[in-house]
């Protein structure tokens, strides 16, 4: 399962991917998801797919991003980030949230089923992440 969704992204994203960020960036953050083990894997997967569930609920119900579930929100994400081992870097986390506003594969992803969900995630990382 691992390798069909690195394969999928290496399709989809691959070249540009690694024009933008180098082929050594790309092969540690694909090797990264290969060495999961089944329970960080399992982390990993059911951490995404809360964070969807809860920024959905959170823009359903008008939640700001400032307030504590906003708080709560970054808190999860920046867990899914470091499963794989990483060093956290705030920068790093700041950076990525802004891709969620910039890029639109990424918004897309976030708002499948309710607009504004990128946004407020990128809301609640800017403010909650110093």
């Amino acid at each position: 399962l691992k390798q069909q969704i690195l394969t999928r992204h290496e399709q989809v994203y691959g070249k540009e991917a690694r024009e933008k960020y180098g082929d050594d960036m790309v092969d540690a953050a694909q090797g990264a998801i290969r060495d999961l083990t089944v329970e960080q894997y399992r982390e990993w997967t059911v951490l995404g797919q809360e964070i969807q569930e809860r920024l959905e609920a959170a823009v359903q119900a008008g939640l700001s991003p400032k307030g504590e579930e906003g708080k709560e929100i970054t808190a999860l994400h920046r867990r899914w980030l470091t499963i794989t081992g990483k060093r956290y870097d705030p920068a790093r986390h700041r950076g990525i949230a802004e891709l969620y506003v910039s890029d639109q594969r990424f918004t897309a992803y976030y708002d499948k089923h309710l607009s504004g969900c990128a946004r407020f995630l990128r809301d609640a990382v800017v403010h909650w992440v110093k």
